[in-house]
């Protein structure tokens, strides 16, 4: 139950922002890239949903995790406010740089060479750095939203959930080792590890949140 809970926490500070941006044409330092990967993440993991039953809970968590995703990149492109907002001229990296790389490596690197299992794999290592084009507008802008900084910090600290629950995991459970799930989770905390010392030091002095550029 944690790490679903946490994840929806990590998303609710972005559904916030984008309904306050509803009615301020303000930018807020938010990557539509970011959230255009975190959608294909979610897109190719949860292709399951159409093939294997687990429980009413799983497909509900799924759906969410889907529909929040998509919904969040719908108002970032097409709503006439919130698209406004959006600070393009910053947000310019390039996302195809970490997609085919990622998808190359799931071809090659994989438990089985099966189009479900490839997706999976693809949508891990992606995740993993789906992160980057976030980090980069927020030291670019380096004007960092409040709701904007606790949101990429409720995404790390779900990650970091997720390596105590492998560690529970490895210590309680037979023949449980999944390396590349470790492998990808433990580099998008380290990708995080510069944000979290900034964020905390911010808080710790009662600073404005700001990245070196």
């Amino acid at each position: 139950m944690l790490n679903p809970f946490m994840v929806c926490m990590a998303h609710a500070p972005l559904d916030e922002t984008n309904v306050y941006m509803r009615h301020q044409n303000q930018p807020y330092g938010v990557s539509l890239k970011t959230q255009e990967l975190y959608a294909l993440v979610f897109a190719t993991r949860y292709l399951d949903i159409f093939t294997d039953y687990i429980s009413l809970y799983n497909i509900v968590m799924k759906l969410i995790y889907l529909g929040s995703s998509f919904s969040i990149v719908w108002y970032m492109r097409r709503h006439k406010l919130v698209r406004r907002s959006y600070d393009k001229e910053q947000d310019t990296f390039r996302h195809l740089f970490l997609i085919v790389p990622c998808l190359f490596l799931a071809l090659v690197l994989n438990e089985r060479f099966t189009f479900m299992e490839v997706m999976w794999t693809f949508s891990l290592y992606l995740e993993a750095v789906a992160i980057l084009p976030q980090l980069v507008l927020l030291q670019r802008t380096r004007n960092i939203d409040n709701l904007t900084g606790q949101y990429v910090l409720l995404l790390g600290a779900y990650r970091a959930f997720y390596i105590l629950n492998w560690i529970y995991r490895y210590l309680t459970e037979v023949h449980y080792v999944h390396w590349i799930t470790w492998m990808s989770g433990l580099i998008q905390t380290l990708l995080y590890a510069d944000f979290f010392y900034y964020y905390f030091h911010s808080w710790k002095n009662n600073e404005k949140l700001q990245l070196p550029a």
